[in-house]
């Protein structure tokens, strides 16, 4: 690399004599000397995470020797969108939310980009306008698309309309390789249900979360299906809607354990309404695992926190927030390197003391 600094010849000084004067170093210059575009210049000014690292670091080099200061309009001018990453959600489970955006946040560290975030409700008739406004306004960089959120196929077309880069997180596949992080929550499911099968209940119920909710079916499906292959069924009357909250699953509890037959154990579609089962069942005089065993999903920090300690299907819920805004930002990125791969987010079941025999 060329230490020398920038110099260029003057008019005669007083003294008649020549002399020579520092010039400033313009964005040119440090082009030359990194031997790089002057657009990736531009790119490691902006902080854009789309500069290799030892690129990076020769460019900041460079900047910092020759004192090379940017102008801050032009800076600002420089890209079309900026380097905030949007995060869209209609959940009504915050532990969850918090969850994304943990691995959202770890993704993104040291990379320049920052997270905003864009609670909703999709049942608003002005949902699709306010998030065009959301994504207009701020000139994403692109989007993490939560369920129920990410099932919204008019929210997608319109996203590609605005040529807004999105990552949808989602319990099946619902788009391209590179645009989706899929959950398999049927799997999880099935597996909490061939653990309550091989425990000896025969009198299993499910509370499902709300039907505009991908995952509440697909959960119910993976339990059906785990049940029929251990020689079970589902009953319908033992399938109750919830809504994902604590106060759904104390409600749907309260109706199942006031039946003639009570089930002996209970799935739930989530670790909130789980909590909601113990706080009914604690009303009934009904001991958990003694008289009643209770399954929760996603295994939420409260799962191990209820007493007894929830036993749950276990979802990477901050590693999908992060594998997300990776998959955002390679989609995004201006070299167009793309990977269909696929990273592995699936279920596994965290037993604990909830679940045991039936008497």
């Amino acid at each position: 690399m060329n230490s020398k600094p920038l110099r260029s010849q003057t008019a005669s000084d007083s003294a008649g004599g020549n002399a020579t004067v520092r010039r400033r170093a313009t964005i040119n210059d440090i082009a030359r000397l990194a031997g790089v575009s002057k657009k990736t210049v531009s790119r490691v000014i902006n902080r854009s995470p789309f500069v290799k690292v030892e690129t990076r670091d020769k460019v900041n080099a460079i900047i910092k020797e020759l004192g090379y200061r940017p102008d801050p309009q032009a800076r600002g001018l420089a890209f079309r969108r900026s380097f905030l990453i949007g995060m869209i959600y209609d959940n009504p489970n915050p532990q969850y939310v918090v969850n994304v955006q943990q691995g959202i946040l770890d993704a993104v560290r040291d990379s320049g980009l920052e997270l905003v975030v864009h609670p909703c409700n999709r049942a608003d008739p002005g949902f699709l306008d306010q998030v065009q406004t959301f994504v207009e306004q701020l000139k994403l960089f692109g989007v993490v698309l939560t369920p129920s959120v990410s099932e919204d196929d008019e929210l997608v077309a319109m996203l590609r309309d605005l040529d807004c880069p999105y990552v949808r997180v989602a319990s099946v596949s619902l788009d391209e390789a590179e645009r989706m992080i899929v959950t398999h929550d049927a799997a999880g499911a099935a597996e909490a249900a061939r653990h309550l099968a091989d425990l000896g209940h025969r009198h299993v119920a499910f509370i499902s979360g709300l039907p505009s909710f991908r995952s509440s079916h697909e959960r119910r499906r993976g339990f059906a299906e785990g049940l029929e292959e251990c020689g079970l069924s589902l009953e319908d009357r033992y399938v109750v809607e919830g809504a994902y909250t604590y106060d759904s699953g104390v409600a749907c509890a309260r109706q199942l354990l006031a039946m003639d037959t009570p089930p002996t154990a209970i799935f739930t579609g989530n670790d909130e309404m789980a909590a909601g089962v113990y706080t009914a069942a604690r009303d009934a005089g009904v001991s958990i695992p003694g008289d009643l065993s209770v399954i929760g999903y996603d295994d939420s920090p409260m799962a191990a926190r209820l007493w007894p300690p929830l036993t749950s299907v276990r979802l990477p819920i901050r590693d999908m927030g992060r594998f997300a805004a990776e998959k955002l930002i390679e989609l995004a990125s201006a070299e167009g390197n793309r990977s269909a791969s696929q990273p592995d987010v699936r279920p596994g079941l965290a037993v604990r003391e909830s679940t045991a025999g039936p008497r």
